[in-house]
């Protein structure tokens, strides 16, 4: 029984916010715009944005948190906004 508690994991990972902490350490930074938003069936605010890398387009979303929702203009569609992205998997981004 001790070799299967090894194994288990005590505490939850956080995925996201692991990728998020990694981006902002190692993160480049590029401009982007918002292209659209939505609200969700559970009331979030969804923001739909794109950003361009060396000519390569890249399209992604993003949960608003509820910081970021405070100022509706900034992510209204058309916004120019400031996207960290990881330079070594350019589609992996997020807001700042």
């Amino acid at each position: 029984m001790g070799l299967f508690n090894i194994f288990k994991r005590k505490e939850k990972i956080d995925l996201e916010a692991m990728r998020r902490e990694q981006l902002q350490v190692s993160g480049r930074i590029t401009d982007g715009t918002i292209t659209d938003s939505e609200i969700n069936e559970k009331g979030e605010e969804i923001v739909y944005y794109f950003y361009s890398i060396q000519g390569v387009d890249f399209e992604s979303s993003e949960l608003l948190s509820e910081e970021q929702r405070q100022n509706p203009l900034k992510y209204a569609p058309g916004a120019k906004v400031g996207i960290r992205f990881d330079p070594k998997n350019h589609g992996n981004s997020m807001l700042i």
